[in-house]
């Protein structure tokens, strides 16, 4: 992993990525765009696709930890008996390494 860069499964990301279940697609901001005046950055909130699957949801919230993840993350994933692992990307990518593959639930921030 470099700054601005993932690597899952052989495969280069130049964007935030959502692993759910062994599958990877770009992470759509979209929806929480809207807060990132209040933040200075893009928060990760529950208007995104989150993937709630499994009992583990990692969050890689940047090289330098600095992505914002809502209290509405947390209070949703204690609805649902999921644990929230919040750590910084390289940490998050070593943890998503150490998993089975259709075990992982990932949110992986890819700059800061």
């Amino acid at each position: 992993m470099a700054f601005g860069e993932l690597s899952v499964d052989g495969e280069r990301y130049c964007s935030d990525v959502v692993i759910e279940a062994g599958r990877v697609r770009k992470r759509d901001k979209g929806p929480s765009k809207a807060l990132r005046g209040r933040y200075g950055h893009t928060p990760l909130s529950t208007a995104e696709e989150i993937p709630w699957g499994g009992s583990r949801l990692i969050v890689g919230t940047g090289v330098y930890g600095s992505l914002p993840i809502l209290p509405e993350v947390y209070d949703e994933a204690t609805r649902r008996g999921i644990e929230v692992t919040a750590v910084p990307t390289p940490e998050a990518c070593r943890l998503v390494a150490d998993s089975k593959r259709k075990q992982v639930f990932a949110v992986l921030h890819s700059t800061c």
